[in-house]
């Protein structure tokens, strides 16, 4: 309910335009209410991107195979909050908004990548490396299947494919 009357308000008037007030108005839900599920309003965007990387986490920590963790994230991510700003960015007024969230998420899903492949053995150096090509390519995936230009396959296709090209 949130998300769907966020998007509507940033398509509305834009993202910078648009207050959390406003939106929870738009949504008929307290202000307090807003702030129980998101910590600020860039959240409303990426909520279900942020559940699946936390559940690719919790598998590499885990011991689960790095390249299937982080493949889960497009096992239950569906079009949503983010898709329709990814393919909206310009007329939403999200577009710089998205780079610089899209980098945070990037850098944080680096982090726990690098830190398994160190526990794995890889020398820290290189385990930097190869967790920063395989964190921006989750993140080119979710671009691509949201602006379509991953040719209508699904997310889960579409991470294997940058996956296996990190």
């Amino acid at each position: 309910m949130l998300s769907e009357a966020a998007c509507e308000l940033f398509l509305e008037q834009g993202y910078d335009a648009t207050s959390v007030s406003e939106i929870t108005r738009r949504a008929g839900v307290s202000r307090s209410s807003f702030f129980n599920y998101f910590s600020a309003k860039s959240d409303v965007l990426w909520s279900g991107f942020d559940e699946q990387s936390a559940r690719a986490t919790a598998l590499l920590h885990d011991g689960v195979d790095v390249t299937a963790a982080l493949t889960a994230i497009g096992d239950e991510l569906a079009p949503d909050a983010l898709a329709l700003a990814i393919t909206n960015a310009e007329a939403m007024g999200i577009a710089s908004e998205l780079d610089r969230e899209r980098a945070i998420r990037q850098f944080r899903l680096q982090s726990e990548i690098s830190a398994r492949l160190v526990r794995d053995g890889i020398p820290p150096l290189l385990s930097q490396v190869r967790a920063g090509a395989l964190s921006a390519a989750v993140l080119a995936a979710v671009w691509a299947w949201a602006d379509r230009t991953a040719a209508g396959r699904s997310l889960a296709e579409t991470l294997a494919e940058a996956l296996s090209a990190a």
